[in-house]
């Protein structure tokens, strides 16, 4: 199985387990997530994003300050800006956050209900699911400068002809660099993978 066909059945098996949405942040670096997925109501994110929330939300900070499993209504973290209480306007009454991974490269996962809480036995399968979306999600430690390189060329604007008359090689051995770049990255088109490979800092 593919890492992007892995990743997609863990999303489905997240959303399945949440009623209202999820939101998840995978490998938290620099402030960003390096893959990020979110299905709660769209007039909740809208707002949640035009007030940048992501900078206030007790459940992001929960995540960043600790490893594990919890329910929303048990963090007790300040809230000054309301953003759970906002998030229930939205039919977010219910919800459960995991989060794993190291601080340099954290995951959080927020999962949403209208009826209950989540179970223990729900929780403990969040964990489980989360841990191995963050096992899925892992980024490549490198690339070889071969791959590197060709894909250096292509960002540049270069065209493969051209690409592989710099580089000394033919054409269909610059198209083989790309296409191992691309599942070493866990990307389907080379576009996709130049955007990973920015992402992971490989360019």
């Amino acid at each position: 199985m593919s890492r992007t066909t892995e990743l997609e059945t863990l999303f489905g098996r997240l959303e399945e387990m949440s009623p209202c949405g999820f939101s998840a942040g995978l490998h938290i670096r620099f402030a960003a997530p390096l893959v990020y997925r979110r299905t709660y109501d769209p007039a909740w994110t809208t707002k949640y994003d035009e007030n940048v929330f992501a900078l206030r939300d007790p459940l992001v900070f929960w995540g960043l300050g600790t490893r594990g499993a919890t329910r929303w209504s048990e963090i007790k973290l300040p809230d000054p800006f309301n953003i759970i209480g906002q998030a229930k306007e939205h039919g977010l009454l219910f919800g459960a956050v995991v989060s794993c991974g190291p601080i340099k490269s954290r995951s959080i996962i927020g999962v949403a209900r209208d009826d209950r809480e989540f179970s223990d036995g729900e929780i403990k399968e969040l964990e489980i699911l989360t841990h191995a979306l963050h096992v899925a999600a892992e980024p490549p430690t490198n690339l070889t400068d071969a791959q590197t390189e060709a894909l250096r060329l292509i960002a540049e604007g270069d065209r493969h002809t051209a690409a592989a008359a710099k580089l000394g090689i033919s054409e269909s051995a610059l198209k083989a660099r790309l296409s191992s770049a691309r599942v070493r990255l866990g990307a389907r088109t080379t576009s996709e993978a130049l955007k990973k490979a920015r992402e992971y800092r490989f360019l």
